[in-house]
This record gives C-alpha cells, structure tokens and sequence, in this order.
C-alpha cells in the first residue's frame, strides 16, 4: 500500500543538520543531520528534487578544502518516504564515499570519486509501506572521474566525459527471492558530451551532443552480475522526460539545441534514441528498480532498438 499515491508525504521533516567550520579560517568542515547530497551532474547522487518527495539522508559529511581541491568524506543512510509515519533511514542500505574536486587541470574541471554502498537482504522490507521500492542486497563499489570543460576556456566550444567502474557483489533476485545467490558484480558506464555555442548569434544559440552508455546483464544466469547501479541518481532530466529509462542496460545517444532569449529564459528541444545494452537484462524505468515490460521471451526476441 502507498497511502494515497506514489508521492504522498502529508507532513515530515525534509532536512535538519548542523554545521561546523568557516572554510576562510581552516579548511576542515563538518555537516552532520538529515540533508540533501548532491555530486556531479546527480547521475549517480542526487536530490531527485523534481517531484513531490525527493530524496535526502541520514548523513555526516566531513570536507577538507584547500587551494588545489575540495573533497567530501560521508557516511550515509537514505531515508525511506512513507506516507502517515514519520520518515526514517533505511538502517539496511549504508552509503559511504569521497567525492574530490579540483579546479587546477588546465581549462578543465575535474571530479574523482570512490562510492561504496552495502546493502543488506532486511533493507528490501525495511519498512512496511515504503513509497518507492527497497533494494535488495548487494556490496557495490563504484570509482570513476567527471572531466568538465570551464566555461569559455576553449572558445564556443564545451566538452565534458564522465567514467566509472564498478566492482563488488549483488543478489538478483529474479534468481529466486531471497534464496537467490550472491554474484560477483562487474560493471560500467560511461557519458560524453560536447557542444558549440554560437555566441553572436541572438538567443546565444547551442547545438550539443551526448551519448550514455551503462552496462547490462547479458547472461543472467552465470556468476557475475553485470547490470550498473545507478545509485540514488536524479534520471528525470537526463534520458528523457517520460521517465522510461535510468542509466541502466542503455545505449542513448542524443542531440539537442538551447536557446536563451533572455537572461531569465531558456528553451531547449532534445531529441534522444534508446537501445538495450542487451535483451537478456530488464528494461529499466527512471527510478532504477521498476521496469517497462516483463522480462520474457518476447521481450528477449525484440529489437534492441527500443524508440526515440
């Protein structure tokens, strides 16, 4: 049961955390509570700020800053929303990490990150009317990099390439419920893009291109597991706004053309075209867990050529 719909939260406590530290002063600081977290471009963490809930979590988060790069240290649990009960942490799904970011590469931005979440088989009914879906148990490691180009260091043109890889173990449960084994767990993704601003042009017009590719599970019944975790990503805005897909079992490349007629708006057309990485694994919907069709013998027989 999910109350009176899959984003309702009558009344609870979003976020509440204390600070400690002036970074002008020394550079170690400390934020501990309920609190949004949020890396990169929320591929991978993310406040999944655009419905009605969003995301947040039981953290504390300690940053070391100096001139060459700042990095966060934190131990996490994701809050489960449930609707009538106040929302608690998910005591079953632990997130922990740094995330580094440098401005010293020449012209370039440059993130380095290593994540771990350990989840363990109680975090699938860790709470009795969740309003999203519970993991199920895995041990997944994930370090990769985001290089992103700084604004008008290369002239009208912009980049970014973002890599990670993950490593660890995971239990599908397709394979049998709660009895299904631990797989080893061995996967990647990866994102580019780039883009050309007009700069004369009225409307600053920019045309971009992007490709995401992640990683499926192309013979579920063997030892390893290959589908990526997205982890607690914001998907809405990046794989198209009907929210069919999360970086998960994807080939997307996509075009898109920004315009800005004013200071305070901007229009954007995107156009974007989905393959499966492979028909042996699931068709996943924005929220990384619930799929588009059944895993059958149909949808193993279709095209992995699934629409624009």
């Amino acid at each position: 049961k999910q109350g009176d719909g899959p984003e309702s939260d009558t009344i609870d406590l979003h976020q509440a955390y204390v600070t400690f530290g002036n970074h002008k002063e020394f550079p170690l600081s400390a934020k501990v509570g309920r609190q949004e977290m949020s890396y990169g471009e929320e591929r991978l963490v993310g406040a999944f700020a655009w419905n009605n809930i969003g995301r947040v979590f039981d953290a504390a988060k300690v940053r070391w800053q100096n001139p060459w790069f700042g990095a966060d240290f934190f131990v996490s649990r994701v809050v489960i929303p449930e609707d009538d009960v106040f929302n608690m942490p998910n005591d079953y799904d632990f997130f922990s990490g740094v995330y580094a970011t440098s401005m010293k590469v020449p012209k370039n931005i440059l993130d380095v990150y290593f994540l771990a979440r350990k989840t363990s088989p109680e975090a699938i009914r860790a709470a009795p009317s969740p309003q999203a879906p519970q993991p199920s148990a895995r041990d997944i490691y994930t370090f990769g990099f985001r290089l992103k180009s700084k604004p008008g260091e290369l002239g009208n043109w912009d980049y970014s390439l973002e890599s990670a890889y993950q490593f660890g173990d995971f239990q599908d449960r397709r394979l049998g419920g709660d009895a299904a084994p631990r797989l080893d767990h061995n996967a990647y993704m990866v994102v580019a893009q780039a883009g050309y601003t007009f700069a004369d042009a009225w409307g600053t017009p920019r045309i971009g291109l992007e490709f995401d590719y992640s990683s499926g599970d192309s013979n579920p019944t063997n030892s390893t597991h290959e589908t990526f975790d997205n982890l607690y990503p914001t998907n809405h805005k990046f794989y198209g706004y009907m929210d069919l897909f999360a970086w998960k079992n994807i080939h997307n490349p996509s075009v898109s053309l920004k315009l800005v007629p004013h200071e305070k708006v901007s229009v954007q057309i995107d156009g974007h075209a989905f393959w499966l990485y492979t028909n042996e694994d699931s068709w996943y919907r924005a929220n990384a867990v619930a799929t588009v069709r059944p895993l059958d013998a149909a949808a193993r027989d279709a095209d992995k050529f699934v629409g624009t």
